[in-house]
């Protein structure tokens, strides 16, 4: 398995940094092991931590009432959820669910703060890196939002 620095320099909030950042970076990472069908956080509770996915999958859902979950996404490794809480301080948008068992790196919002604020070049890098990506959501979320309304008209 790679280990922690190799790990973030392919997640998108942090690929423009320096090995010296990343070692700083993955200081502060803890990890977590979720079972299969364990929740890893659920809708509506208070965000005060991103991930990113070693190992195994989880699954993104929403409780849809009269309807019961409904997957929006499965991640698989590398991928980084749960960071909108930490970066708006409000509560969680989803469920994310261990599917088939994971293996986590967390940061906890003040480990992650800390970082922002104790090193200007690291927190501009990864700043920038979190407008692209919110960006590039933002455009997906259009585009299916386009889909949605060009399907209904039918």
């Amino acid at each position: 398995m790679p280990s922690t620095p190799e790990l973030l320099k392919n997640v998108a909030i942090f690929k423009d940094l320096d090995d010296a950042e990343l070692a700083e970076v993955a200081e502060k990472c803890k990890e977590e092991k979720y079972n299969s069908g364990e929740y890893i956080f659920r809708e509506g509770e208070a965000g005060n931590r991103l991930y990113l996915i070693m190992d195994g999958a989880v699954r993104i859902s929403l409780d849809v009432r009269r309807s019961g979950e409904e997957a929006l996404a499965v991640l698989k490794p590398g991928a980084l959820f749960g960071e909108m809480s930490v970066f708006d301080r409000s509560e969680r948008s989803t469920n994310a669910i261990s599917n088939g068992g994971c293996t986590l790196l967390t940061i906890t919002r003040p480990d992650f703060e800390m970082l922002l604020d104790f090193n200007r070049e690291l927190a501009y890098k990864v700043l920038w890196a979190c407008v692209r990506l919110l960006s590039v959501r933002l455009r997906q979320t259009n585009d299916s939002l386009r889909s949605f309304l060009a399907m209904s008209m039918f």
